[in-house]
């Protein structure tokens, strides 16, 4: 099928895909190109009309501008997966980055904090292999449903879900709430929390300050000097005591650690993990209340893992993945990408790509599984399972101690907060009606240890950083 493009002269050119590739190819080098800016204004509002013009422009790969620094974004949803799954001629990490190794990537560049921290979503290189495979060791025992330590982390979903929604309900029995900042951005990160073993509430302090570095405002960089000091602490605390915890699990696996290292690998988890999750609870509540009839249909069926694969399709959480570098001259879309070029793939554009779009059936009770929100190929999410589920078992606690929600605001006038990375809700306003009486967990079992051995003592809770805030926003709400 053609795909239209324009060179940088502005003639038309075209590429007919198939077994023998592309033809008609812009040799154009990057640093030659004069790219558009992409974190516009517009782009904040309404990406998806910035992502279409790229691709009428360019067609499945175009030149931007990230904040002064040139790079390619893919948009095609074919291309996009000839990226994802070829780690060799895409690898991560920053040392394959050509105008970095030249010195041409400004030191204060935005974007460059969030990329120079070398873990497990950054790092290429021979040390990811070991790093991967440890992780997910680590990480099996809490993705794996038939292990007790999987069976305890749905029940501690609950539990803190039930937490949070009760103390909405301490504002009456209807009202309205912020969805977002009193339960779908509090509540992975409390999961997160039960997951690193910080016992009782002391993780809390912590947990706010990984919400000041997400929202970047002007105490981050401090939030974030405490956050990676105290993580540098419970990494100590695990190679002394182990415990039944990802961090003490992770240090069994790959022994050969720093604490350094072991801080920045916690510190992605509880970052990228809780904000992915938060965003994607946030979406998927927006979609089944707003009235987008097949989503809300394969809620009513009881399929809350087809509800939310439905809303990834739609607004996944990350649109655009961290860059990958070309290992050597490839083609790619309607132009030659040069041994060390920045690629950066979105997802969200992917999505939108018609040549995958059209062919997605809308009607259908169950929906497709080939969206890229976790990846794909060997560098695919290794917590998509963990993620999928604490989401899963959020969004159906919500809509089981609800009787009923209700945007506050149209649906089209909800605030978004968007970044580079990520794209979600900056609140989230609904009126709401609690149910009379709530269903309760069973008496014993996992739900019952969660709830006597992991939920903190009330007097605890209530003098920890985030419970305080968390009850600000129920008095300041009155």
């Amino acid at each position: 099928m053609p795909v239209r493009g324009v060179s940088e002269g502005g003639k038309t050119m075209e590429s007919q895909w198939g077994d023998g590739g592309s033809v008609g190819l812009d040799d154009t080098r990057l640093e030659e190109l004069s790219p558009q800016p992409l974190l516009t204004r517009d782009y904040e509002t309404r990406p998806a009309l910035v992502y279409e013009r790229l691709r009428q422009q360019h067609g499945p790969v175009a030149p931007v501008d990230l904040l002064g620094v040139p790079a390619w974004l893919v948009l095609g949803y074919r291309e996009a997966l000839q990226v994802l799954q070829d780690n060799d001629g895409f690898p991560k990490g920053l040392e394959n980055w050509r105008a970095r190794s030249e010195g041409r990537v400004p030191a204060d560049w935005p974007l460059g904090p969030s990329l120079e921290v070398n873990h497990i979503l950054i790092q290429g290189g021979p040390g990811y292999r070991p790093l991967r495979t440890a992780w997910d060791v680590a990480l099996k025992p809490f993705q794996d449903p038939r292990h007790p330590q999987a069976k305890r982390l749905k029940a501690a979903v609950t539990a803190y879900a039930d937490e949070l929604i009760t103390l909405v309900g301490q504002g009456g029995k209807t009202g309205v709430a912020d969805l977002s900042a009193q339960f779908s951005r509090p509540l992975p990160l409390m999961v997160a929390s039960h997951l690193l073993g910080f016992p009782g509430s002391q993780g809390d302090d912590a947990l706010m300050d990984m919400w000041r570095v997400l929202d970047a405002g002007p105490d981050a960089e401090a939030a974030l000097e405490r956050l990676l000091a105290t993580l540098a602490q419970l990494a100590a605390t695990k190679l002394e005591k182990p415990g039944d915890d990802f961090p003490s699990y992770l240090l069994a696996a790959h022994p050969d650690l720093s604490l350094d290292h072991l801080a920045r690998e916690l510190f992605m988890l509880l970052g990228m993990t809780s904000d992915h999750v938060g965003i994607l609870i946030s979406n998927t509540v927006v979609e089944v209340i707003s009235g987008e009839g097949s989503v809300r249909a394969s809620l009513s069926a009881g399929m809350v893992r087809e509800t939310m694969n439905r809303v990834v399709m739609r607004k996944p959480p990350l649109v655009n993945f961290v860059p990958r570098f070309a290992a050597q001259d490839t083609p790619l879309g309607n132009y030659t990408i040069r041994a060390g070029d920045p690629v950066w793939v979105s997802s969200a554009a992917a999505h939108a790509d018609p040549l995958f779009a059209d062919h997605v059936a809308s009607g259908t009770t169950i929906s497709t599984r080939a969206h890229l929100s976790w990846g794909a190929g060997p560098r695919q999410c290794p917590a998509r399972e963990l993620a999928s589920a604490v989401a899963a078992a959020g969004v159906g606690r919500l809509f089981e101690r609800f009787d009923h929600l209700d945007l506050a605001l149209p649906a089209d006038q909800l605030p978004w907060r968007s970044s580079p990375f990520m794209r979600g809700l900056r609140s989230l306003p609904v009126r709401y009606e609690l149910s009379a009486a709530p269903a309760r967990p069973p008496a014993d079992g996992p739900a019952a240890e969660v709830a006597e051995e992991v939920l903190p003592d009330p007097s605890a809770r209530q003098r920890s950083s985030l419970w305080r805030y968390l009850t600000g926003l129920i008095r300041g709400g009155r």
